[in-house]
């Protein structure tokens, strides 16, 4: 599979093309970034390790080089300026997501590429992406809640001394403030995580607090998230190379899962070498339910107030 990652100069697709590189799994992975000298030394000092890590080719491209892949991961997105309203940071970061749209298609965006986005506000982006695109549903998706559930049982895990990759449990809904964790069906090695010693109302309200404000937790000591989300972004990549049909929280154009339509929002999806294979409504509990209408809600809000 040939992988090209837009915004590749920069901490985000870096570390997700280092990510890619350890995993061995694609054949090609293209950098492109408006600082092309950025995207040249990350592909320069990518394909220095490349002795050590697998058989790739990795280089630093064009837009037309990216419209021929077989997957494109857009990273590329700006930081809220002081004093700048979160709508005034979504309008600027939507302007420039349209331009890369457009020259994706004067370039010759492949019919059968997916892609997959991950700049921010993701699920806005994902379903402007699907409009402007005019590529099926299934083939756009966005990295949603996937980075924000890796947080959240990597956080249950580390407070309760368990193996993180034992740990199944999802945040649904919007990339943001409205975002909720599915208590109900979280569990450890198939054993239901509620009846593990510990896990009191407090617990629960104290992990999912932190979870919402790790990010900023990270921006604060280091300036901004890298590893995390580079991994992540692998996480799903390769979950459509190898057509791995793993249940993942990523963003799409929901069409009636859940009562759900006309937005793209995190629900349980499965994700396959097709991008997404098929949206499930596996059962919530009621508070839950409410929460991802309120969250659709709010995007659609969003949505409507866009320039």
């Amino acid at each position: 599979m040939k992988v090209a990652i837009i915004g590749g100069g920069g901490r985000v697709g870096s570390c997700a093309a280092f990510a890619l590189q350890c995993s061995g799994i694609v054949k090609e992975i293209i950098l492109f970034d408006a600082n092309q000298a950025s995207s040249e030394g990350e592909a320069l000092d990518l394909l220095h390790g490349a002795a050590y890590c697998a058989d790739q080719n990795i280089y630093a491209g064009t837009y037309s080089d990216c419209a021929q892949a077989d997957l494109i991961c857009i990273t590329a997105g700006l930081r809220r300026k002081p004093d700048e309203s979160r709508l005034d940071l979504i309008n600027r970061n939507v302007t420039l997501f349209k331009g890369i749209i457009q020259q994706l298609k004067e370039a010759g965006l492949r019919k059968d590429a997916i892609l997959l986005v991950v700049s921010n506000p993701v699920d806005i982006l994902t379903h402007l992406a699907f409009q402007d695109t005019g590529l099926p549903a299934n083939q756009v998706l966005g990295l949603g809640t996937v980075l924000d559930t890796s947080r959240f049982c990597s956080l249950i895990a580390s407070s309760l001394k368990l193996p993180p990759t034992q740990v199944r449990a999802m945040i649904l809904g919007e990339h943001g403030d409205t975002m909720f964790p599915v208590w109900s069906s979280a569990s450890v090695d198939g054993f239901p995580l509620l009846k593990f010693p510990g896990i009191t109302p407090t617990f629960q309200t104290q992990i999912f607090e932190r979870t919402q404000k790790s990010g900023a937790e990270v921006i604060s000591r280091k300036g901004g998230a890298g590893y995390a989300v580079g991994v992540a972004i692998r996480e799903v990549i390769d979950c459509i190379a190898l057509d791995r049909q793993l249940v993942l929280p990523v963003s799409s154009p929901v069409k009636g899962a859940y009562g759900i339509r006309d937005v793209s929002i995190s629900v349980p999806t499965i994700v396959g070498r097709s991008g997404v294979v098929q949206h499930l409504e596996l059962e919530l509990w009621p508070k839950e339910m409410q929460a991802l209408t309120s969250s659709a809600k709010a995007l659609k809000d969003t949505l409507a107030k866009i320039k």
